[in-house]
């Protein structure tokens, strides 16, 4: 069983209880500390994202074309088709943020099948195991629950079908990746993406000012561990 090692135990009790015996202390409050903070984390990062302009006008998740596609883009732009380009960004991103909702229950899912070994890894851990432990448990099946989605958002927008054109075409001769030759699964991809670094600015919030998290336990638990 998941022990806490007694200075980490010694912080957690408050003053009231001071006097009780170490061994009186149970892993409970630490686990259940632990999964608030990480549902509590999650749905503020999933609420900052998942609205309009959530992804847009937001520089650290906002989705680009591809690489791959740059030069296309400046090509376009070059001949006056900035507006196209600049839809074809916008559409992206808005997917993205029609999209990211969806994560909501299942990074509360995740939380809840949380093992205690998996609490331990988090909070003995570093900055973000969280945020990793996030990413092992919910990529794959958030990807299922983004791709159609976002697939929708695109499919009204015909810019889309010519960018999986040029991009399926580039493919043949090597010029793109396999993996970035359908806009659906860019967009998905880059959606995971921009989500995983909000949850780790939530993550870090509260490991760096565990005074400002809402709950007792969470104080508890993260200012424990600071010291």
């Amino acid at each position: 069983m998941f022990r806490i090692p007694g200075y980490v135990a010694a912080l957690l009790v408050p003053a009231t209880v001071l006097a009780a015996s170490l061994a009186d202390i149970s892993n409970r409050d630490a686990v259940n500390g632990l999964k608030e903070a990480l549902i509590r984390g999650g749905h503020a990062a999933v609420a900052r994202l998942g609205v309009e302009n959530g992804f847009f006008r937001n520089d650290r998740v906002k989705i680009p074309l591809p690489p791959s596609l740059r030069r296309v883009e400046a090509v376009m732009r070059s001949i006056g088709m900035d507006r196209h380009a600049d839809e074809l960004v916008l559409r992206m991103n808005r997917a993205a943020e029609a999209a990211v909702p969806e994560a909501k229950t299942l990074l509360a899912d995740a939380v809840k099948k949380m093992s205690v070994q998996d609490a331990k890894g988090i909070l003995t851990g570093g900055d973000d195991a969280a945020t990793q432990y996030f990413k092992r448990t919910t990529s794959e099946p958030l990807a299922k629950r983004f791709r159609p989605i976002v697939k929708k958002a695109m499919e009204k927008v015909k810019l889309a079908e010519k960018y999986d054109e040029i991009a399926a075409s580039g493919a043949k001769f090597g010029l793109v990746k396999e993996e970035g030759a359908q806009l659906e699964d860019y967009v998905t991809r880059k959606a995971l993406d921009g989500l995983f670094v909000a949850i780790a600015e939530e993550e870090k919030k509260v490991r760096q000012d565990p005074a400002g998290a809402a709950s007792e336990i969470l104080r508890k638990v993260f200012g424990a561990l600071r010291n």
